[in-house]
């Protein structure tokens, strides 16, 4: 093989490495059938919850996995995929989520959450989980109801002596 081709191919293992080692989760989906219209469309939406899109060869994601021994994905690893990589857990997969159930077309295959393989149904039910601040106006709603429960029964108390 030409040494040229070899070094590159050497930096985009590289790189995905790198990807692999920076997100929260990746996502392997199959694109085959979506228009570069929706290609698009699917960018744009992953890009504004910070996530980003690419197309690799599957070759050279199974030899990034094995070097980080993520072994367990490779058996997704065949066909049209694309990678999804994302720095927040659970924003990709609901994108992903959602633009699946418009589009048949792309077909969520596996996910790599926090250095754990899932497969299909554990990335949409992963993107069934509120996000953080949903997560967070829950939380602070606990916290708070036994406190308005208290308030209710002293206005009821008080209400009921006048």
């Amino acid at each position: 093989m030409n040494p040229e081709t070899l070094k590159s191919k050497k930096v985009v293992v590289e790189g995905l490495v790198e990807s692999f080692k920076q997100s929260q989760s990746v996502v392997v989906v199959e694109y085959r059938g979506l228009t570069v219209a929706q290609l698009s469309e699917l960018r744009k939406s992953l890009k504004e919850v910070g996530a980003s899109f690419g197309v690799y060869k599957n070759t050279l994601v199974r030899i990034a996995n094995d070097s980080l021994g993520h072994e367990e994905l490779d058996q997704y690893l065949s066909g049209s995929n694309a990678y999804v990589f994302s720095s927040d857990v659970v924003a990709a997969p609901k994108v992903l989520a959602k633009f699946a159930k418009k589009n048949e077309a792309l077909v969520i295959k596996a996910g790599l959450v926090e250095g754990k393989v899932i497969d299909a149904k554990g990335v949409k039910d992963l993107a069934s989980i509120p996000g953080r601040e949903g997560l967070i106006s829950m939380f602070l709603s606990c916290l708070q109801a036994p406190i308005r429960s208290f308030a209710c029964t002293v206005k009821a108390v008080a209400d009921s002596k006048n």
